[in-house]
């Protein structure tokens, strides 16, 4: 940790220069603790370090009435969102919606309560929250029928811990650096993660920078995984035989004891 720091504080000091000469919008400078997450068997989950450091356009350290939000979104799905309804004692399938572009996970981080340092509309644009979310519903929807099909969806990923939202899960330091904590759980989907990092002041986005994390199945579990995308016609079969010769096996065993 203290060898990152360091060479954050490198950067700072050489992007300080730039930021003097040029004298735009200040700079945002954001690391993460593993930009590769290896998902092996047994694998429980991890925490991600998000951290940086931010500066005025003069080269110095940031004012503090800068505030940060940093959102780390896993990559994008197609989702069938089924409704259940009780008929005569008995819960079946109602009403569904399918979602082109759900991501896989969501989590949202922020220095202060998101209502206190932007308006709807930027916490819209920019997806401040899990009510901002931009889920893409195939074909038209009622209003209604898509406000519930949302609120059921992101309650189902909170649920899974694949949503989340902390706003007072940043800290900022010596007026500079900030860092925030982002827990993976162990069913995450594996591809690429983005981490966006946001500057706000005055409730306007002033900067903005981004990063990746890989998150890959390693092992045995990488080899299955592989082989169920790249041959899934031979995976089934093989998945179909193991499962007879277990039912099989299972049988021939208990018949002995």
């Amino acid at each position: 940790m203290m060898r990152a720091l360091f060479s954050l504080l490198l950067a700072l000091f050489a992007l300080s220069g730039a930021a003097q000469a040029q004298g735009r919008d200040p700079i945002l400078v954001p690391e993460i603790s593993q930009h590769e997450v290896l998902v092996r068997q047994g694998f429980t989950g991890t925490q991600l370090l998000l951290y940086g450091a931010i500066l005025d356009p003069d080269g110095r350290r940031a004012r503090a009435d800068y505030d940060i939000v940093v959102i780390l979104r896993g990559p994008s799905q197609a989702i069938e969102l089924r409704e259940k309804q009780r008929i005569a004692g008995i819960w079946v399938n109602a009403e569904s919606t399918d979602f082109r572009s759900v991501p896989s996970f969501f989590a949202l981080a922020s220095s202060s309560p998101i209502n206190e340092i932007v308006d709807e509309r930027t916490a819209a644009i920019y997806e401040f929250g899990l009510e901002y979310l931009q889920l893409s519903p195939t074909g038209t929807i009622d209003p209604e029928q898509y406000s519930r099909f949302t609120a059921g969806l992101v309650d189902l990923q909170s649920r899974n811990e694949l949503f989340q939202q902390d706003e007072s899960g940043v800290t900022i330091s010596e007026d500079v650096l900030y860092q925030a904590r982002i827990d993976l759980p162990s069913n995450v989907v594996v591809g690429r993660y983005v981490a966006e990092t946001f500057a706000v002041r005055d409730g306007r986005v002033i900067a903005a920078a981004t990063s990746e994390v890989q998150v890959r199945k390693e092992g045995f579990d990488r080899v299955v995984a592989e082989q169920a995308d790249n041959n899934s016609l031979i995976y089934g079969l093989v998945a179909v035989v193991l499962s007879l010769f277990m039912g099989w096996a299972a049988g021939r065993l208990f018949a002995l004891v």
